[in-house]
């Protein structure tokens, strides 16, 4: 076994308790699915609140004088805009301008900094950028990340930490102390909901995990895994890496035009830039006339013309619906475009949708 593969969540034992396989992602043995319905995990994000273990995620600190001057170059994120207690979600850019990675950048005051990131390059571009410069970098396989999402983790939080979590706003975090531990509260999250991720050390963890559970389960609060997370997700339109972005994209091909800051410089601006305007395909989501999650890879057409392909299928109970997020060919992404799908396996139809599927007004997360 690799280094890289030798990584263990803290909350194993109770993942595997719970029923999981601890599939692999991200190096770490990953709950993909538990003894209860992936549907009632949904469920439970949707109306009380689901918690996912995303220790998986590779948190890496930036300490000193230049640890900014690190963080600005490889995010591609405005940072004299991110001041201490907020966060911004951005692109990590390859040298030739495509898309390495995102990442969640925090500044924690003093010169300190937290990139949150998943499976792409950004540990190589932060240890690039940080040669030669006053800055300290630190992988941090010891702290740990649940994420409580859903309409009833403001409560159930708010009543058992002394900061008054009502005041943190969307991408804003705090340390603080939550059942008696040290911990860093942050209002981010993967889910399409108001939800809060918990940064705490691997001794504390399970207690947290316990705690949540035990003063939740009568709110309906309930572990979930990471299928139930890729519905909510989908439903969401939020991106995953290696699925709906890679190398092979350009950050305006996966709607990530948004992230990309006009006035500092960062590693693959200019070839990022460049680009804008020259796009292949553009991000898109897809309602699909069937009955259960397609599995991926599918190709799109209309007239007969192949036009795009599937990355992340899912289905829908909540909406009823067998969505897709897809990159499509800029004259046939205009939501209510009608496509053909087609595959060894599978031949139907389709509509393009506008994105997200759920809350197109983002009223839950920003509420």
């Amino acid at each position: 076994m690799t280094e890289e593969l030798s990584r263990t969540s803290a909350l194993a034992s109770r993942h595997t308790e719970l029923g999981s396989g601890l599939e692999d992602w991200n190096g770490m043995g990953t709950a993909w699915s538990y003894n209860t319905d992936p549907n009632n995990e949904h469920d439970a994000v949707r109306e009380a609140a689901g918690m996912f273990d995303m220790s998986p995620l590779k948190k890496v600190f930036l300490r000193g004088a230049d640890a900014a001057a690190v963080a600005n170059e490889v995010i591609s994120r405005d940072i004299s805009k991110i001041a201490p207690g907020q966060s911004s979600y951005g692109v990590v850019l390859t040298e030739q301008g495509t898309v390495g990675d995102d990442a969640i950048l925090s500044n924690n005051g003093n010169n300190e900094w937290l990139i949150c990131h998943g499976s792409g390059c950004s540990m190589e571009m932060i240890n690039a950028s940080a040669a030669g410069k006053n800055v300290d970098v630190e992988f941090d396989d010891d702290l740990h990340n649940l994420s409580l999402q859903g309409p009833k983790a403001l409560g159930l939080l708010d009543a058992h930490t002394p900061m008054g979590l009502d005041s943190l706003k969307y991408f804003e975090h705090s340390a603080t102390e939550l059942f008696g531990h040290q911990v860093r509260l942050s209002r981010t999250g993967y889910s399409g909901e108001r939800g809060y991720e918990i940064l705490a050390s691997a001794s504390v963890i399970g207690d947290i995990w316990d705690q949540v559970l035990g003063h939740g389960a009568d709110q309906g609060i309930m572990p979930a895994s990471f299928t139930a997370l890729d519905k909510v997700r989908i439903e969401a339109g939020l991106l995953f890496y290696g699925y709906d972005m890679s190398e092979e994209h350009s950050p305006w091909e996966v709607g990530l035009g948004f992230a990309m800051n006009r006035s500092s410089d960062y590693r693959g601006k200019t070839a990022a830039m460049a680009t804008k305007g020259k796009e292949r395909f553009h991000q898109a989501g897809i309602s699909i006339n069937h009955d259960d999650a397609l599995v991926g890879g599918e190709v799109l057409l209309a007239n007969g013309k192949e036009v795009g392909t599937i990355n992340s299928p899912g289905y829908s109970h909540r909406l009823g619906k067998s969505l897709a997020l897809c990159h499509i060919a800029p004259e046939a992404c205009a939501p209510g475009t009608q496509l053909e799908v087609q595959s060894d396996d599978f031949s139907g139809t389709a509509v393009v949708e506008a994105l997200p599927f759920f809350d197109p007004s983002k009223s839950r997360t920003h509420a």
